[in-house]
């Protein structure tokens, strides 16, 4: 395959980074307890200090993989696939989501929604980040809104981005896992004063799980 050929098929959105593909049980948000297959793709420029897998930042790191391969093993595993990253949403997802749509599986993305919202979801986790704000179709069609607490501004961060998300979004708090210690209290605190929130933790860490 010529370099530009493999360009073509990555524009395409039939030749992704993938970084990892593990089964495993959701820790956090809405679906936490639910088992799923999880696909990692490599990429990401959003850059925040804290994130818990920079490996997954240098798409060239991650072996160009075809969608139809990541399909096929994803379907032995799960009805539930949560895709993720990275930054999943720096590819174009159509090909790959429509694949897995045709083996009748659920699809849920995690983004940080900083680029433009292709493939068809049936659940999106946005978790957006200071450094690069979502786009409007993905505060439009979010299906929870995860804000990372990691100081006190994040709680401003958080209302912030809430006033622009659906109205049927629902609303979660995540402790910083490094600060946990720390926010957790005010995080219990704010959601009690303002219970339109809820809290997310990131149960998959203290179960010791991927």
């Amino acid at each position: 395959m010529t370099k530009s050929e493999k360009q073509e098929l990555i524009d395409q959105g039939l030749l992704l980074p993938l970084m990892e593909e593990f089964y495993t049980i959701q820790g956090e948000g809405f679906h936490k307890g639910t088992a799923a297959y999880f696909i990692r793709l490599g990429g990401c420029d959003v850059g925040c200090h804290w994130c818990d897998v920079k490996e997954s930042w240098n798409a060239e790191l991650h072996p160009p993989t075809m969608a139809d391969a990541i399909v096929e093993n994803a379907a032995k595993f799960s009805k539930t696939i949560v895709i993720t990253g990275g930054e999943p949403l720096m590819w174009n997802m159509g090909p790959l989501t429509s694949k897995l749509k045709d083996k009748g599986l659920q699809i849920h993305i995690e983004t940080s929604g900083a680029y433009n919202l292709t493939g068809t979801w049936d659940w999106i986790c946005l978790s957006p980040k200071k450094l690069k704000l979502p786009t409007q179709a993905v505060y439009d069609q979010a299906n929870e809104l995860k804000v990372i607490i990691y100081n006190n501004d994040d709680f401003r961060f958080a209302e912030e981005q809430a006033a622009k998300v659906n109205k049927d979004c629902i609303l979660f708090l995540q402790p910083e896992w490094s600060k946990r210690d720390k926010v957790i209290p005010e995080i219990v605190e704010y959601v009690m004063a303002n219970p339109q929130w809820k809290v997310s933790l990131q149960t998959h860490k203290y179960l010791n799980i991927p």
